[in-house]
Order: structure tokens, then sequence, then C-alpha cells
């Protein structure tokens, strides 16, 4: 399955290539808006009449993709690098299939990368019970649950989490990398 989330990646990083140009930062309210300039993203890609591509820009997704992706300072990841920093090998590759098959391989390893950072760690598995096992009567039933000292507890944990910092991702945030303009990838 990675290998076809990887085949995506590509299509949406092809599909949105040059998008960070088209965005603009409103900062007249208390928060900062972000906004998708789509007219010129479709003009300056000569793609006004593909009506996939403007249904798409003007679907609520689309929207949820900008507001998410949109802020300049924030945590990168693979789909960043794609559409700022692997243009031309996208366009290259366009024409040979081995070099593209090769490519969505490597982005299927680091989808992998990223979900399994530790693949050396390795998983046990739970044996099943024997057969029988549930007449055995040496089982000891599970003990009772004292209220008194699991409300002592509790307030423990609260009385301490409320004096200490709050807890927070251990992402890097950055700059995101904008990539190339635009205007660079007129489509046909």
């Amino acid at each position: 399955d990675k290998e076809v989330r990887a085949i995506f990646l590509r299509l949406f990083a092809q599909l949105f290539q040059g998008y960070r140009s088209c965005l603009q930062l409103i900062r007249i309210h208390a928060e900062p808006v972000i906004h998708f300039h789509k007219a010129a993203f479709l003009g300056q890609r000569g793609l006004i009449e593909n009506d996939f591509l403007t249904k798409v820009l003007n679907g609520m997704a689309f929207a949820g993709f900008v507001s998410e992706r949109g802020p300049p300072f924030r945590t990168c990841d693979l789909f960043d690098e794609l559409v700022a920093f692997e243009v031309e090998r996208i366009k290259a590759e366009e024409g040979n299939p081995p070099k593209m098959i090769k490519h969505v391989r490597e982005l299927a390893e680091q989808l992998f990368k990223n979900e399994n950072p530790n693949p050396h760690i390795a998983f046990q598995k739970v044996p099943r019970p024997t057969e029988g096992s549930h007449l055995r009567v040496h089982i000891l039933p599970f003990p009772q649950i004292n209220e008194g000292r699991v409300q002592e507890l509790l307030q423990e944990g609260l009385a301490r989490s409320q004096g200490a910092p709050p807890a927070t991702r251990g992402d890097k945030k950055c700059v995101v990398p904008a990539g190339p303009p635009v205007g660079m990838f007129i489509c046909s």
C-alpha cells in the first residue's frame, strides 16, 4: 500500500506544483488568514479551462490543505520536499516509466520509514492459549479495586499536571521551502 500512497503523493505534488507562490498572507485580523489565489495559479499554468483542477481547488479538502500547509513556518514533510525540490526530476521521468517506478519505490520506502522509525524492534506475537486452558482452576481471579486508592492516585496526578509545563510535540518547525514559481509549470 505504500507504493499506491507514493503514486498519489507524486500525483498531488504534480497537481499542486508552485501552489506556494499563489498563497497570500492577510494580516488584517488578529490571526493571519491565508488566501490561495486560484485564478493566478490556473492562469500561470495554462489550466483555466481544466474542469477537474478547478473543482479540486474549489473543494473543501483543498481549503483545508491551504489552511494546514499554508503557514510559512511549520514542520515540513515529504510532500513539501517533492513540491519544492523534485520538480525537474518528476518532469524528466514523465517519458521514462522505469525511472518513474524507481522513484515511486523510493518514496514508498521513505513513507515506510516514516511510519516505522525503529524497524529493529520486533513486535512479539501473543501466543494462542492452549486447548483446554479455560478449564484450568489454578487461575487467580482478578483482584478487587480499592476505590479510595484510585481517587488518591487521580488527585496526585492532577496536582502534578497542573504545575507541569504543557507537553509539546518534538517536531522541529522550519521555514517551508517555496519551490519554483508556478509559471514554470505550463501544462498542455
